[in-house]
């Protein structure tokens, strides 16, 4: 079986057309979580005006060696000021305030004393002192937020700040999820031999792409039944823009998926990739739609997921990257396993703003050990040429926790 280079893949992958363009508009509290589909630009300054940062005196800050400056009154938060600070006056001003014209410093009430409507100093503050300048924050046509960009609390606390009732964004691409082999058990159901297997894979993978940001298909499990897998394929390829099954890609009697995909109308962009785990995915095309099926095991198809099915999502999303990739240093020595592209669960720890990578409670054996990527774990990646690392080597490693 020949099989392509990791790098060749993903960059096939990078090369596919997909569609980012899809776009719906919603209210600002309904769009967390979802990714921009615009750039937020400013239109105005942030502050537009001068603005008091604590509660004081607005005051001319060459006034500030006076033995007394008179107060004209106070300047509260909202209050259209237009009075004009003048030598030897002052305005009491509160946090939020538009410094009044002519004032260049606002002195804290904590630094002087009230006597008979005058303010004594107490003790001085710079000129400037607690007054934001226009601009601050941003400036007008100031890029805040780049399209692309998944919308957390600060996103949201920004736009609110510039009034955007609606959001534009990325419409969900929608995937679909499937488990073959008739030794899957779906959850609920009762098991009638010890050699059956419970499902784990489509829910955990539809988690994974739900947390990518897709909106996702749940088709439970089919049976190692050719026509049944072709009916159950073809109808998901009618609601989905991609559809993603575990098992049947391999080369036992029972593999039906690898020669179902071609049936359906969708070439096959490649099948067979030297990566471990995961080297008998098939990536498959169908018009603007994609077919992946992935092995079954359970860590297997969850770290091909990761490398193949995220970066179609992001594509779609208008995203510039599915995860997060950082370089670390190995903590211990690390002893490769095939000739092939590794992806390897670890734990990683930062240390004086530096990544290490351990393996401590990592189980070595088969594919099929899911836990491994429990309490935090990342992927580390051993590439074809690389052979034993020893400690302190640099690895790339994927981080699990950044979609």
């Amino acid at each position: 079986m020949s099989l392509l280079s990791y790098e060749t893949s993903q960059n096939m992958l990078d090369l596919l057309e997909v569609n980012s363009a899809r776009h719906e508009n919603l209210p600002l509290s309904c769009s967390l979580g979802r990714v921009l589909a615009e750039d937020i630009v400013a239109e105005f300054n942030d502050p537009q005006f001068a603005t008091a940062s604590m509660d004081g005196y607005a005051v001319i800050h060459a006034d500030l060696d006076s033995d007394e400056i008179s107060i004209l009154g106070s300047n509260p938060a909202g209050h259209a000021e237009t009075r004009v600070v003048k030598s030897g006056e002052c305005i009491k001003t509160f946090t939020g305030s538009m410094m009044p014209r002519g004032s260049d410093t606002l002195i804290q009430i904590e630094n002087v004393t009230v006597n008979d409507g005058k303010i004594t100093i107490d003790e001085k503050v710079p000129l400037g002192s607690s007054v934001r300048p226009i601009g601050e924050g941003y400036r007008a046509g100031d890029v805040l937020i780049k399209k692309g960009t998944k919308i957390g609390f600060a996103q949201i606390g920004v736009m609110a700040g510039l009034n955007k009732v609606m959001v534009k964004v990325a419409l969900k691409p929608r995937v679909a999820v499937i488990s073959t082999g008739s030794e899957i058990l779906d959850l609920g159901v009762n098991s009638t031999n010890p050699s059956q297997i419970r499902s784990s894979n489509n829910y955990t993978l539809c988690a994974l792409f739900e947390q990518a940001g897709a909106e996702v298909i749940q088709l439970g499990t089919v049976g190692d039944d050719r026509d049944s897998i072709m009916k159950t394929f073809e109808n998901a390829l009618s609601c989905a823009d991609i559809l993603v099954s575990t098992g049947g890609v391999s080369v036992g009697d029972y593999d039906f998926v690898k020669d179902i995909v071609p049936r359906l109308g969708a070439e096959v962009i490649y099948k067979g990739v030297a990566i471990k785990p995961g080297k008998h995915i098939l990536v498959a095309q169908r018009a603007e739609k994609f077919v992946l099926a992935l092995p079954g095991f359970a860590y297997s198809s969850t770290v091909v997921s990761i490398l193949y099915v995220l970066p179609l999502i992001a594509k779609m999303l208008g995203r510039d990257s599915a995860y997060k990739t950082v370089e670390a240093k190995l903590s211990e020595e690390f002893n490769k396993r095939s000739k092939l592209t590794e992806f390897t669960a670890c734990n990683v720890v930062v240390e004086d703003g530096e990544y290490f990578v351990n393996f401590k409670n990592k189980k070595v054996g088969s594919s099929a050990i899911l836990n491994n990527l429990l309490d935090s774990s990342a992927l580390m990646v051993a590439g074809e040429e690389d052979g034993n690392l020893s400690e302190g080597t640099f690895v790339n490693v994927i981080l699990l926790d950044s979609f």
